[in-house]
This record gives structure tokens, sequence and C-alpha cells, in this order.
């Protein structure tokens, strides 16, 4: 198979080291110049350009994988499969739901694969806790709280909201299986005017459950860390801790039923602490294989452009929200 990659400055080149060695042909393109001679110095085998149009008419190109700006992802990903091409879209998928719902349109029009790269979805402990979730092994899950902050990188065309709530809601909606019915948000834009850099998102869910997002781009350290509260157990996970990335706390709170007026009781549960065994790989290399491996089948069931879709519907509700001062936002059923 032979595949393209446009868009070789920030994550570009994570994608090319992945699909070096699984694809036969390899080309790398990017307006920049400077950035192809770096990536040059480090895969010389591969093919570069910096016209998007000669990939688009290269008849032997199979797919492309597209990793830049959110605001160019519509027109590029288009062109490429109006030519044919399967498409991988780096996150987030559009930069509105018309452009997410036209390129669903023109992916099934020509019976493409259209894939989106939520990357976390092939992430060792994130399949382990949607293997416990689904065991019931939390029991009812009452909410989510999780934090994603680091200090930069600034994008100077989207807010925080679009850069890193995609990873949390593609992560959220695959674990509980439903997307919300009502979101709020709130932030700021400290750093650059018209640019929200901190927020908060709250996200209440059909079964009930309630997840709450704090996403920044400007806090003293690095923070990837959520925790789930169940009706029977606690779970934590950690994705900057080296082993142990995953808890799950057997702890909880009992409620009986009142013997006489006004009385109640509640038992609390503290017991053991383990840390289930994960599965060794980067989660970027299977994401390719994965991609790979549908352009040749022609079937996509994970990160599929609907799942694309569905993230893009919410980001906007939570960016409506925050102008509005945190106004609730009811969703429609997607």
């Amino acid at each position: 198979m032979q595949v393209a990659v446009i868009g070789c400055g920030y994550w570009g080149p994570n994608l090319v080291r992945n699909l070096n060695g699984i694809t036969k042909k390899l080309i790398c393109c990017d307006k920049d110049s400077k950035k192809l001679e770096k990536l040059k110095k480090r895969f010389p085998e591969n093919t570069f350009t910096q016209s998007a149009k000669d990939i688009f008419k290269d008849k032997s190109i199979d797919g492309v994988l597209i990793a830049t700006s959110v605001t160019s992802h519509f027109e590029l990903a288009k062109n490429a499969m109006e030519a044919g091409k399967h498409v991988f879209i780096e996150k987030p998928m559009a930069a509105n739901p018309r452009e997410a719902e036209d390129l669903i349109k023109i992916a099934e029009k020509n019976k493409l694969v259209l894939m989106v790269g939520h990357t976390f979805l092939f992430s060792p402990p994130v399949i382990k806790i949607n293997e416990i979730i689904k065991n019931k092994n939390l029991g009812k899950i009452y909410y989510i709280s999780t934090t994603r902050v680091n200090l930069g990188l600034h994008q100077k065309d989207v807010s925080v909201i679009w850069d890193l709530a995609p990873h949390d809601f593609s992560i959220l909606f695959y674990w509980l299986n439903e997307i919300p019915k009502k979101i709020w948000a709130t932030g700021k834009d400290y750093i650059l005017k018209g640019i929200t850099d901190v927020a908060f998102v709250t996200m209440e869910f059909p079964s009930g459950t309630q997840a709450h997002l704090q996403i920044s781009w400007l806090a003293p350290s690095k923070l990837r860390r959520t925790a789930i509260v169940g009706s029977e157990k606690m779970l934590v996970y950690d994705d900057t801790e080296n082993v142990e990335k995953v808890k799950i706390f057997d702890k909880g709170v009992d409620y009986k039923d009142p013997e006489t007026f006004g009385e109640f009781q509640l038992s609390y549960r503290s017991g053991d602490i383990w840390s289930p065994r994960l599965e060794t790989f980067e989660p970027l290399q299977k994401e390719m294989e994965y991609f790979l491996h549908s352009v040749n089948t022609g079937k996509i069931d994970k990160c599929s452009g609907y799942e694309g879709l569905q993230v893009v519907r919410v980001l906007e509700a939570a960016e409506k929200s925050l102008r509005n001062e945190g106004k609730a936002i009811i969703l429609d059923s997607i």
C-alpha cells in the first residue's frame, strides 16, 4: 500500500515514523520546505513534495493522512476523497459539524474509508478501563472527573477546548457508549485575546452519569488524570505514571433504609487497591495499522467519521456554552 502524509509539522512526523516499514511507499508533504528538509534527514528513503495537488493526482497513492490545522481539514480531505483516496484525519475531524457531515457523505458516495485520529482509543489503559466498565466491575458509573493541563502549546486558530477536549470526549463516549444530553462550559482567554486557554466543561449523560473536564494550556505542570466513581468501586487513571497507570479502589458508600423515622445509616467501605496488568505497545502504531487494515478490508468499526462527527458536535456545543457564560446547551440526539 502506498500512502501520503500531508502536514509534517508538530504531529505529522510521528505519523511518518509509525508508517515507515509498514507501507510500500510513503510520501511526505508540507508547504514549508524547512520542515521537509528536517524530516528528510530522519527518513531519507521517503519521497517529499510541497504540493498536495501532486498527491491527489498520483493514482498509485491509496490513502492520505492529514495532520494540518483544523481549518484546512475539510478542503484537503474533500479533495483527497474526490480523487479516490482513503482518508485519515487528525482530531478534531473538522472545524464544524456541517463540514464533518459533508465529508461522511463524500466517503460513503465514493465507498472510501474515512477515519479520525482519536489515538487514545488505541491506548492500553483506555482499552483496559473500557473492559472494566463493560464488565460492571465498578458498578453504576456515578461521575467522571478528568484533568488535562500543561504549560503550552498555545494555538493561534482554536481554543483549548478544540485542542485538548477531543481526547477526553472521544474517551468518554467510548467508555460510556453514549453522548451527553446537556453540556456547560466556562473559561478565560488569559494570554491571547479571543483564544480561550483555560476551560471547565461539565456534561450530563442520558444514563445519569456526569463528567467534569478541566483543560488548560496554562498550568505549572503536566497532568493527565481521570477519576471514575462507581457504585461498587472507584478507579484512577494517570497517564503520566510510568507504571500502574490504572488503579482500582475497593471504596464506596452503602446506604441502608431507615428503621425509624428520621434515621438513616451509611456504611463506608475502604478495601484493597489493585492495578491491572496492561499490554505494552505504542497506541499510534496500532492506530496506523488499523487504518491500513481498514483500507484493505473497506470496513471501519472504530474512530469512524460518525464518531468524529459526534466529537465535533459536542465541541461546538461546548464553545456555544462558553460564549454564553456557561449557559446549559441541550444536545439533540446524534
